[in-house]
């Protein structure tokens, strides 16, 4: 068994049902606090609602983030309209045990989970000493972020 990590987010509908059902969908063993935040990329549209969920897999990286897409279609999540534009439902794969895949469609961990408070926060709360491959602790990039704004 590997123990992933998976963002989750909504800004349509019920969010917070939204992103309960997503986690009970994929198994989550644990799913951090909700928090509202403001929207990243685009940002002419309604708040997020935030988590992040522990998710213990016998599946392959690829077949979890097929997992992921199967449930934000589930969900009724259909992607149309502006790049991190509103959505239902949106689940990140952000970590997958210890491993660094970078393939056509598929890059672990996520490549901007290093950059994005509204990923680490929720995360810190389930993993603080979590190692992201590659850029140290959950707990030091999350400070990063705070000492530098």
């Amino acid at each position: 068994m590997t123990v992933a990590y998976v963002g989750l987010g909504s800004n349509l509908g019920d969010r917070e049902a939204l992103i309960g059902r997503a986690a009970a969908l994929l198994g989550a063993t644990r799913v951090s606090s909700i928090v509202e935040t403001e929207p990243w990329g685009y940002v002419e549209q309604p708040k997020f609602l935030n988590a992040a969920a522990e998710v213990e897999t016998a599946l392959s990286a690829r077949a979890l983030l097929d997992r992921l897409l199967d449930v934000e279609r589930s969900l009724g999540r259909e992607r149309i309209g502006p790049r991190w534009g509103p959505r239902l439902i949106d689940l990140d794969l952000l970590v997958y045990g210890d491993e660094t895949i970078d393939e056509p469609g598929l890059t672990v961990p996520h490549p901007e989970i290093v950059t994005r408070r509204f990923v680490l926060e929720p995360l810190a709360e389930l993993a603080p000493s979590l190692e992201i491959p590659g850029f140290g602790t959950v707990s030091a990039l999350l400070a990063g972020l705070q000492s530098s704004s």
